[in-house]
Order: C-alpha cells, then sequence, then structure tokens
C-alpha cells in the first residue's frame, strides 16, 4: 500500500469539533450532531466529508498512549468564512506535504490501515510526521461499514533531515 504525496494547499474547514482518546471515543456522537447540521454550512465546495484530528505536539506515535486527548472534527471544507452557522466552529488546516492512502473496505477495519501506515510504511519512508492536523476524506466512495467502502487518510509528513 504505498500512498501518494501531495503538496496540499491550506484548507479552509467549518464543523463541529470534540475532545477524546482513543479509550474514550467519541465519534458516533461528534458525526450525530454534526450530520443533521451539516445542510446550514452554505458555501461548501464539495459534498466531501472531513474527519480531522488534532493532536498535540508531544503525541508520540510510535507509542502512542491510547488516554492521550486529542481534538476530533467532523466538517466540511468551504470557500470562506463569511457564513459559520451557529453551533459551529472553523480552522485552516495549513498547506504542506500530505502522504495519501486509500483505506478500502469498512471503517472498522481502519485500524488495520494505520498499523501499517504508523508501523510498517512511516519507518522506511523517509519521511516523518509533521505537526499539523491528520485527515480523512470520506467522498462518494465512502460507504461507511460496507466492503467496497474507500476513504482518503492525509497523514502530514516532511522529510527526514540528518541531524
Amino acid at each position: 500500500m504505498e500512498p501518494r504525496i501531495v503538496n496540499s494547499k491550506e484548507k479552509k474547514i467549518v464543523g463541529k469539533r470534540i475532545r477524546m482518546t482513543f479509550l474514550q471515543n467519541r465519534t458516533f456522537e461528534l458525526w450525530s450532531r454534526f450530520m443533521p447540521a451539516r445542510k446550514e454550512i452554505l458555501n461548501s465546495i464539495s459534498a466531501n466529508l472531513f474527519s480531522i484530528q488534532i493532536y498535540k505536539n508531544d503525541f508520540d506515535f510510535k507509542n502512542f498512549d491510547l488516554n492521550a486527548e486529542f481534538d476530533k472534527w467532523a466538517a466540511m471544507e468551504v470557500d470562506d468564512f463569511s457564513s459559520v452557522p451557529s453551533g459551529m466552529e472553523s480552522m485552516i488546516i495549513p498547506g504542506g506535504l500530505y502522504a495519501v492512502f486509500i483505506h478500502k473496505g469498512p471503517a472498522s477495519e481502519g485500524e488495520i490501515t494505520f498499523k501499517h501506515i504508523f508501523g510498517k510504511w512511516l519507518p522506511q519512508s523517509g519521511y516523518t510526521i509533521d505537526r499539523r492536523p491528520h485527515f480523512e476524506i470520506l467522498g462518494e466512495k465512502y460507504k461507511h461499514e460496507d466492503p467496497d467502502s474507500e476513504e482518503e487518510i492525509w497523514i502530514p509528513v516532511k522529510q527526514m533531515t540528518e541531524d
């Protein structure tokens, strides 16, 4: 499973966020709040949904703590922030390099793809994690638990330097 490396421009995002841990996963709660309200986002640039994770700068991706807190967003990309619905927030995902993987299969099997990314691909890639948001794009091929479902996993990376 090889990614494509993308130099992404910044993305303007509007949505809802919640603080959680991997052990206290509140993803269902977040999306249950966001999905009925998403139609209030009037200036989205597509129907794609974004699932965004923002980790603290000291988050350890090699030996991560299941109780470490992070912010998770359910959101859509917009062309500007002129119309942020009540109860939602805005943010900018900074531009930069991303390794973009395709996860095929049920969302519940995403852990397999993430283990490959962080356990196998990343250590051999010549890249390291960059401290920017991680996200998944849930586009028209995303079908949640369907075996034919597909989603894009965007991992922020930077070239390793020899220090």
